[in-house]
This record gives C-alpha cells, structure tokens and sequence, in this order.
C-alpha cells in the first residue's frame, strides 16, 4: 500500500536472486475501498495503481512468475473492519495455500525490504537442513539513511528489540524470537498445520509465529539477512514506522527498555513450573495471569490434563507465551521508577560489564535523545552480535 517509491528495490532484490528452485511472487496491493472517494487520500489509490503497472513490467524477462491480488481498485479494496496489512498478509498467505505444496516454503516480505541475490537460496538451504521447523524468523538489521532523526529514531526502535530479545534468550524463552512480517518464512505444511493465519488489523506476524512456535521450533539463525526500510510510517497501526513517527514527537512510552529485573521475575515463574506440577505455589506473574485470563484457578486444570512432568512444563509455556509475558512487563513496567537510560545501564553493568567498555560510551551520561547516533549505533551493533551468538548456538 502506497510504495510505489520503495517496491522497485524489492523487485530488483527479487531478479537479482541466484536460486535452482522455481519462485513465484504473490503481491496485494491494497487499501480500504471508501479511500476511492476521500480526496486526501486520492493520491494514494494513483500511487497504489502506479505500483500495479511497475509490478506487471517489473518482472519481464525474469523466470519469476507473477501473481498480482487486487485488492485497491474501485469495488475490491477492503470493507469494514477487514482491512490493513494483516489482512493483505492473510490474503497472499492463503493464495499460496491453495495452489502451493506441503514442502514449497512461504518467504513473507514487505514493500520496502531488500535482501542479498543469496536471499531466497539460503531460506531454501535452511529449511531443507531443518526438515521439522516450522518458521525463520529471519535475521534483519535497519541500514541508517544518513538523516539524523531517522537514524536516530530507528536505532533507538532497534535497541528496544534487540534488548528485549536478548532477555529473551537470557532467560531460556521459548518466545524469543523477532516477529517482522518482512523476515519471515514458513513452510506451507506448518501453515496449513496451524489453520492458516488469524487475521489481524497489525501484530499479525507476532500472532503467526506464536502459533507456529506452540507447534515446533522456530529457526532465529540464517546466513542472509533482511533489511527493512527505516522510515516514517503510518501504513500500520503499530510496529516500526508508528514507533518512529510516535518517537520523533517524543514519546517512546510503547517501547520501553525493560527493567532486566522484570525478566528475572518471568524466569522465576519459569523455574516455578516443575513445583507447579505437584500443587499450587506463588510466582511472581500468577495474580497478573490470573487476571489476564479471568480464573482463579490457573495450573489445576493443566494438571489435570497432562500426565508427565515435560508435558505440563510445555502446556505452562504455552499458557505463559510470548503475548502474556509482553503484557506482563508493560505491566510491571508502569510501576517502575528507571527511565529508559538508566535501565539500559544497568542492563549493560549487569551482564557486559567488560565487553561494554570496548564500546567507548559513557552509559551514566548516555541520552537516546542527545548522545551522537554513533553512540546509537555502537550499541546497535553490539547487540546484534550478542542476538547471532545466541541464534548460532540455538539452531
């Protein structure tokens, strides 16, 4: 929707691939129908009808095949609440489904991604290597712009999740991957497996590998990244472009950098699951899930319906997933007093305090407001090494 400047690096990434497997591109330019006759938005259905020529010559000559979901023009574009980019993932998701085999592979992308000519070949060589995972969440890592307040807005996004997987990882989550609908591929039978995708206004790419992880494993570890355009962006209701338009005005309440003490308190749950097997015991997010899932009683009934201990650990974790941990932390988060600075202080005293010194950051006077974006991006950089050694060893 609306990326006629950017969808031209996506197909040049695309021609340039160097694989022996056939691809076949699914593309669904999209938008609300109403937009037809709302004349702020009229240039937006031009560009979206621009893109539709662009796509349909872009790929000539090319041994890609070509399907085009027209879902933007005058009577198909989307009505009522079944609208935006989780419906248009949806939408091409189950295109394939209908026409693609068990072992053909869904390699998910957005309109600004791009990607090396070794892209699509090394998603192929994994799966085929890991016969029973049921997603990549693919590596990716936003390239800087040049411009000041976009670097600086991106990188201070990118900290956020790269800090929040870290923890992730640290405390053994199964949930720990990176949910981006533009680095992701799935083999069509663990799609099919799971009924498809739920289909979501935005955060359908979360939802879509929970389900998948609930499953099998999910691969964070490949040799190609992704990169995602960084850029200002309100063509989703929350996620990377939302987060910087929200940041540049200053508010990064949505995406805090986490107390790593409150992973501490998950952890604690974690290691409570095995007692929990046997009877009742407090943990430190059982009033918060009691809560969130409106019972008293939370683990009797898992109990009740497992027979091993390995198999009520699982059923725990998938009760516990990644949606009620995040909840679980926003949570906590608000009663918190440590600004965004001063957690990621201590998060780098607690755990790297000799590798951060190589960094040659003051983190005491550090500001995501004020410090240098070199500063930004030396810690970018390091956490993206921290999260491949994890992903390396995890694969």
């Amino acid at each position: 929707m609306d990326e006629l400047e950017t969808v031209q690096s996506v197909m040049d990434s695309l021609c340039k691939q160097k694989i022996s497997n056939p691809v076949e591109v699914f593309v669904c330019v999209n938008q609300p129908d109403q937009w037809w006759d709302d004349e702020e938005k009229r240039l937006v259905c031009k560009n979206n009808m621009r893109t539709i020529r662009l796509l349909e010559n872009g790929f000539t000559g090319s041994k890609i095949s070509l399907t085009i979901i027209d879902r933007f023009s005058p009577g198909s574009g989307w009505k009522g609440k079944q609208h935006g980019v989780g419906w248009a993932r949806k939408t091409v998701m189950d295109a394939i489904d209908k026409v693609a085999y068990g072992s053909d592979i869904i390699v998910s992308l957005d309109g600004d991604t791009t990607f090396g000519e070794h892209y699509l070949q090394s998603i192929a060589d994994n799966i085929a290597s890991n016969i029973h995972a049921t997603a990549i969440a693919v590596p990716y890592y936003h390239k800087l712009t040049g411009d000041e307040l976009t670097d600086r807005c991106i990188l201070r996004y990118e900290i956020y999740m790269r800090h929040y997987a870290l923890n992730l990882w640290r405390i053994k989550s199964p949930y720990h991957f990176t949910a981006l609908g533009s680095a992701m591929a799935i083999p069509v039978w663990a799609y099919r497996s799971i009924g498809g995708m739920t289909p979501q206004k935005s955060g359908e790419d979360f939802y879509l590998l929970q389900k998948l992880c609930k499953m099998g494993d999910i691969l964070t570890w490949n040799k190609e990244k992704v990169y995602p355009a960084a850029r200002f962006s309100n063509r989703v209701f929350f996620g990377t472009g939302p987060a910087m338009i929200k940041g540049r005005d200053g508010d990064w309440s949505s995406y805090p950098v986490y107390d790593y003490r409150l992973f501490d308190e998950v952890l604690e749950t974690y290691n409570s699951f095995e007692q929990l097997f046997v009877k009742d015991v407090p943990t430190p997010m059982t009033a918060i899930l009691s809560e969130q899932h409106k019972k008293d009683t939370l683990w009797e009934p898992l109990r009740k319906n497992v027979v091993t201990k390995e198999r009520f650990i699982r059923a725990c974790h998938q009760k516990v997933d990644g949606l009620r941990v995040l909840q679980y932390l926003k949570s906590r988060q608000n009663e918190t007093e440590h600004n965004d600075e001063q957690n990621l202080l201590e998060y780098f005293e607690r755990f790297y305090p000799e590798e951060s010194k190589t960094l040659n950051i003051d983190f005491k006077q550090f500001s995501f407001k004020n410090s240098p974006v070199e500063e930004l991006n030396r810690i970018r950089d390091f956490m993206v090494a921290e999260e491949e050694k994890y992903q390396k060893n995890t694969n």
